[in-house]
């Protein structure tokens, strides 16, 4: 997994983690910032990245791309990388 690919992977969980937190949260959390962090990571990818993870960030599909990163991470991570 790329740097750019491991920010946007935790950037997701950031997000996740602000958007339960909403409903409880005194004050609100602001998600812009990180919807635009997000956009500004996934500009950031090389034309070669996988096409489906920059598919599901321009679809602004953030559980799927998360799915995808997370499945790559323990992917790699089971054959000792």
């Amino acid at each position: 997994m790329t740097q750019i690919e491991q920010d946007i992977l935790r950037t997701l969980v950031e997000l996740d983690e602000a958007v339960k937190s909403v409903r409880t949260a005194k004050p609100k959390p602001n998600l812009l910032p990180l919807f635009a962090k997000l956009d500004g990571l996934a500009a950031q990818l090389p034309p070669d990245a996988d096409p489906e993870l920059k598919h599901f960030l321009q679809r602004k599909s953030y559980e799927k791309a998360r799915a995808r990163l997370e499945g790559r991470a323990a992917a790699r991570g089971s054959c000792g990388h």
